[in-house]
């Protein structure tokens, strides 16, 4: 072969000079996204998305719990054009995908929930906002007025800031409401309790450390507004935060009952789920009790350790509750098969967590587009190789075409 030949052979890629986009370009799997994130955040902000309660069982089960299925796909059927269209409680998405809510965002990145709102809105997919957040949903709501707002409400011991809170969603617009059950008392999460983690960020000698190697990070944090907890901040009499990151899941009522979501029920004028992990049995009391659906969480393993993965709690509950009442499913989410095994198991839709913070980390806004992109495109492909072309059409086969390892 003459050298003329070789060099025709050879396709040289231009070399992307933004960093950003240059890692983002490589970043094809969710672990890459974490890897990414690891490198950009102090120890203790990583360790917070990363980590779990108590021994972490529940953490890797729930990931575990998703490889343990197995597809059995159709042959010989057209799959040239998959389409991921569906519907989320009644609500048109461009797939059965939502970000699940998270707390403290802005200490993961500075441009905080209105840059997830943004891509979120930007991808056609529901982003779910925590009582905890970092932002107002005022804010949020102004920052992507388009976008497909969820709200989650903690219940509160004053009675009072829940009713507000219920309030400002429904008129800022936000169509969803979910109640958060599973948080009776906070997890004990030993990273966060070994790293001495604390909103606003405390220095001490691990910390000065971490400054010094990551000052891209604490660059950025300085450049913007101090952390709080913006949906329920107020200052104590000395002008300090009340509420800290020590406290203030203290103030969350361990003694809320089914009679406090009647209420909030009769309160919220839209859409209304319950979030955790819920049994068949209580999945079925919540439909008597008119709530729109279950979301089926344990908060990412983050709450109650060694217990159930929700995917497992999926098929029993879809049994219990049959066809028209919602299953969103969340914790151990972590490629776009698992959203194809979630729905073969009688899920309407998944809902990723730590991904999409990961994401956040390594690059902002695009960052998480560029994750939603990577996970739909593994649904697309695992549904051409499933042989079927639509979700429902994934949902309606589904029992045949997964089983259990």
């Amino acid at each position: 072969m003459k050298i003329h030949e070789v060099r025709a052979l050879i396709q040289l890629k231009p070399v992307e000079r933004n960093r950003r986009r240059r890692h983002l370009a490589a970043a094809h799997t969710t672990e890459d996204f974490r890897l990414l994130a690891r490198r950009a955040l102090p120890r203790s902000v990583f360790d917070y998305i990363d980590g779990g309660a108590d021994e972490e069982t529940s953490l890797r089960a729930n990931v575990d719990a998703f490889r343990r299925w197995r597809f059995v796909p159709r042959a010989l059927t057209d799959v040239s054009a998959p389409d991921l269209n569906t519907k989320i409680l009644g609500q048109a998405v461009s797939a059965p995908l939502g970000l699940a809510p998270t707390g403290y965002t802005r200490m993961i990145s500075a441009l905080g929930e209105p840059a997830v709102m943004s891509a979120t809105a930007t991808a056609g997919l529901p982003y779910v906002l925590s009582t905890m957040a970092t932002t107002s949903l005022e804010d949020v709501a102004a920052a992507a007025p388009r976008a497909e707002r969820w709200f989650q409400l903690y219940v509160w011991k004053d009675r009072t800031l829940t009713e507000q809170l219920v309030q400002r969603a429904a008129q800022s617009g936000y169509s969803v409401l979910e109640i958060a059950v599973d948080t009776a008392v906070s997890g004990f999460r030993v990273r966060d309790v070994r790293n001495g983690l604390t909103i606003p960020p405390a220095l001490t000698l691990s910390s000065l450390v971490d400054i010094g190697m990551r000052p891209r990070y604490w660059t950025s944090m300085l450049r913007h507004s101090a952390l709080q907890f913006a949906n329920v901040s107020s200052d104590g009499a000395d002008g300090s935060p009340a509420y800290t990151i020590e406290n203030i899941t203290s103030q969350f009522d361990p003694a809320v009952t089914w009679d406090d979501v009647a209420r909030i029920r009769d309160q919220w004028p839209g859409k209304i789920v319950i979030k955790g992990p819920i049994r068949a049995q209580d999945a079925v009391r919540a439909r008597e009790l008119g709530l729109d659906g279950v979301h089926l969480s344990n908060h990412g393993g983050r709450q109650l350790d060694r217990s159930i993965p929700p995917i497992d709690l999926v098929s029993p509950v879809r049994s219990a509750v049959g066809e028209d009442f919602s299953i969103l499913v969340d914790s151990g989410v972590r490629h776009g098969a698992d959203i194809a095994t979630a729905l073969c198991l009688g899920a309407d839709a998944c809902f990723i967590g730590r991904p999409y913070l990961w994401a956040l980390a390594a690059g902002g806004q695009q960052g998480v587009s560029r994750l939603l992109q990577v996970l739909t495109d593994q649904l697309r492909r695992t549904m051409q190789l499933l042989g079927v072309t639509s979700i429902d059409q994934l949902r309606r086969e589904g029992p045949s075409l997964v089983m259990r390892d």
